[in-house]
């Protein structure tokens, strides 16, 4: 009894001093959302797991083994990760699995890298990482049968290298001990070969039809029920993307989810003073992929100032029902009432954006003023509990995808990339520019925003959510007690964020 709680009381005061120590929060925020980022903090800590089991890898469609089965089993598999939700999602998410481990990578660099290594242990022969671990009884329960299968021709945003990047950055900038430094050199280069596996499998397997272009692969050319064929590969699942896939595609995301990585190897290539004819190709590739030129050529919309994915798109199809009197039922159908083209395809929202995110804009240029000015403008992005994910003014905003696929999105307010558009306002409002002082405004606006939001939900609801209703004065909604990368509001309380320098 009496000792029991002793102890909880001395822990619970080390984990406030550390917790205080670390993120430096004093004078930044008030008390009472002081104590909504340590639940954030110590949620995300506590849902950490240890799973072991066998994924299911999906054989290529029309083969099935002789008992009939239509999957392989991976190797049996040990994982240490975070969840987004251990109630809602116990299982590693790879696209989530980047986003947890910015946060925690500054409470405990040792549990980061342990985590990291775990997933780097998933690689095949081909360097590719199943983007969802189901492994174990607890995993599978919470999935529905037909997210078990993992695709191996499938990626999903390589997250990883946003706290490798960190990690590697922070030895550069002498932010950790002697002995720190030298544990995490030592990760890295043990890790550096599977990162390089890993990074070789996006540029040979997610390339475009052209040099230097990406797509996320994996999307249904064939469906007839989806208003937009889903991309959930790129992580963001039902956001518009070209209306009728195929090779001649260029997503705008992915092209900068691989300058991100580039980048990352190069710096650490360099730090380890390697000097290979793979560490120049880091060197051309990253030059390649920061042409601002190129970029805008690819993707860009002058007239907005928005950058948009290409493809094979028409703005012209509907869902409509159409009945089978034979059969006694109807169905909720694609029609498509215009041919499609290659274009870019113009909507605005969350992947407009990520050049920005990535600080692959160059402070002085007029694209700069257009994407904040699509930022703040409330018919387009913004709201004043965060940004939402689609534009109001985009075709598909709200819009059902099927008959049973509710907007996902198309409209709520995610967490992650309300964090990584922080980051870019942050980065330009300390760079030399004409717009410095508006990002800089942008930034102290957006960030108040989000931490009131977030902070007001906890205590009306006792949850984090796993996204925000920007129609509905900014509701949690989605799963509950979603302490993955919503816990990124303590990072946007310390005004933590990566440095986008390359």
């Amino acid at each position: 009894g009496p000792m029991l709680s002793t102890r909880l009381k001395s822990k619970q005061k080390d984990f406030e001093e550390r917790y205080d120590q670390i993120f430096n929060i004093n004078n930044k925020i008030v008390s009472k959302e002081l104590s909504v980022g340590r639940a954030a903090l110590s949620s995300l800590l506590g849902g950490i797991g240890y799973f072991y089991g066998q994924s299911k890898i999906a054989l290529p469609k029309g083969f099935s083994q002789k008992n009939g089965d239509k999957y392989i089993p991976y190797w049996p598999a040990a994982l240490y990760t975070a969840v987004p939700s251990r109630s809602f999602f116990p299982r590693g998410f790879l696209w989530d699995e980047g986003f947890h481990q910015l946060v925690i990578w500054r409470w405990d660099a040792h549990i980061s890298m342990d985590i990291i290594g775990h997933w780097l242990d998933l690689i095949n022969a081909d360097g590719w990482i199943p983007r969802e671990q189901i492994l174990g009884a607890e995993a599978l329960s919470k999935v529905p049968e037909e997210f078990v299968l993992q695709y191996p021709s499938n990626g999903n945003p390589p997250t990883l290298f946003l706290a490798l990047r960190d990690l590697a950055s922070g030895i550069h900038a002498h932010q950790f001990s002697d002995e720190e430094a030298e544990k995490i050199s030592t990760f890295l280069k043990r890790a550096y070969v599977r990162l390089n596996s890993w990074f070789q499998w996006f540029n040979s397997t997610q390339s475009g039809k052209y040099e230097g272009t990406f797509f996320w692969h994996g999307r249904d050319n064939m469906t007839t029920r989806e208003l937009n064929p889903k991309t959930l590969t790129s992580g963001l699942d039902d956001y518009p993307r070209a209306s009728h896939p195929n090779d001649e595609e260029r997503h705008v995301d992915l092209r900068c989810w691989m300058l991100l990585a580039t980048n990352c190897m190069r710096s650490i290539a360099g730090f380890l003073k390697m000097d290979s004819s793979l560490e120049k190709d880091y060197y051309k590739l990253s030059d390649q992929l920061s042409d601002f030129e190129t970029l805008n050529k690819m993707h860009l919309d002058d007239k907005t100032g928005a950058y948009f994915d290409f493809g094979n798109h028409t703005e012209k199809v509907r869902l409509r029902w159409y009945e089978d009197r034979e059969a006694m039922k109807r169905e909720l159908l694609r029609e498509t009432l215009e041919a499609p083209q290659l274009q870019l395809v113009p909507h605005v929202g969350y992947v407009s954006l990520f050049p920005f995110m990535m600080g692959a804009i160059p402070p002085e240029s007029w694209v700069l003023e257009k994407q904040l000015d699509l930022i703040s403008n409330s018919s387009i992005l913004w709201t004043d509990y965060g940004l939402r994910s689609l534009s109001r003014t985009s075709s598909m905003y709200m819009k059902r995808n099927t008959e049973h696929d509710a907007p996902y999105w198309r409209g709520a307010i995610w967490i992650n990339m309300n964090y990584m558009i922080l980051s870019g306002l942050h980065h330009y409002s300390h760079e030399d520019g004409p717009y410095k002082v508006r990002a800089g405004e942008l930034y102290d606006e957006l960030r108040s925003n989000l931490i009131r939001n977030i902070v007001g939900n906890y205590q009306e609801t006792g949850f984090f959510w796993e996204n925000y209703d920007q129609k509905n004065k900014g509701k949690g909604k989605g799963a509950r007690s979603f302490t993955g990368w919503t816990s990124l509001v303590v990072l946007i309380m310390a005004e933590s964020y990566p440095s986008l320098h390359r």
